[in-house]
């Protein structure tokens, strides 16, 4: 009988490690789940923008939603999001630089506001040539980053997702899965990386906001535990 009581407090030990694990599992998850509905919202919305300009063709067939979009866009633009959104956090941790530049929500709004103006020009104002378009996209997009951003980790990844969306955008063309109007790089247009930088940016920063918001939580209810215990054995002592 004396041995079975000292066996019996050894799996509560990891009672707690295991519940922390579960609990940043799920956690992680949802973030995931918000980071691509977030996506799949402003491909539906920067999508339309871009047909009603005409600046993107799909092909009739492929038209399936109210807001004229492919299918297949919404899905791959979401999972594209939640995976930069819970890139851009992932590395901060590992390479040991917090992101506490503008952590709060109100930033956060403001820089999709500003992502979403920098679509919208490039659908709707009008340059006397692709070039000047470009670089004004690209001043405004560094500009962002500049804003709502200023690390070395997030300039390094908006320069690496551009490059790859833009290679990505190249062989979709390429295959004749759809086609710009007037392309003046390579299949593309010449804006194309900016936007893509500007998506980036603003989706890292929405990630390392969430992330943010997790971590005080659980660090919220960490306290409340540990009080709550205090409290307990307190209450067991008297």
């Amino acid at each position: 009988m004396a041995e079975g009581k000292t066996e019996s407090p050894g799996p509560k030990k990891h009672g707690p490690y295991i519940s922390s694990v579960t609990s940043r599992s799920v956690n992680l998850m949802i973030r995931g789940v918000v980071l691509f509905f977030i996506g799949v919202f402003l491909a539906l919305v920067l999508n339309l923008l871009q047909i009603q300009r005409n600046v993107t063709l799909f092909p009739p067939d492929v038209i399936a939603s109210i807001f004229s979009s492919a299918w297949w866009v919404p899905p791959c633009c979401g999972t594209a999001s939640a995976v930069i959104g819970l890139l851009y956090p992932c590395i901060d941790r590992h390479l040991g630089e917090p992101h506490d530049f503008k952590r709060e929500w109100s930033s956060v709004m403001r820089c999709v506001a500003v992502f979403v103006g920098i679509n919208h020009a490039s659908a709707k104002v009008d340059f006397d040539n692709n070039i000047q378009l470009s670089l004004t996209l690209a001043a405004l997009s560094i500009g962002l980053w500049w804003t709502f951003d200023r690390s070395r980790t997030g300039f390094g990844l908006g320069v690496g997702i551009a490059f790859l969306a833009t290679l990505v955008t190249q062989l979709l063309v390429y295959n004749g899965v759809y086609q710009y109007t007037s392309p003046d790089f390579l299949y593309v247009r010449s804006w194309l990386p900016c936007i893509f930088f500007a998506g980036g940016i603003t989706m890292g920063n929405i990630g390392r906001q969430l992330a943010m918001y997790e971590c005080k939580v659980i660090a919220e209810n960490l306290t409340r535990n540990e009080e709550s215990k205090k409290y307990f054995l307190y209450r067991k002592t008297r």
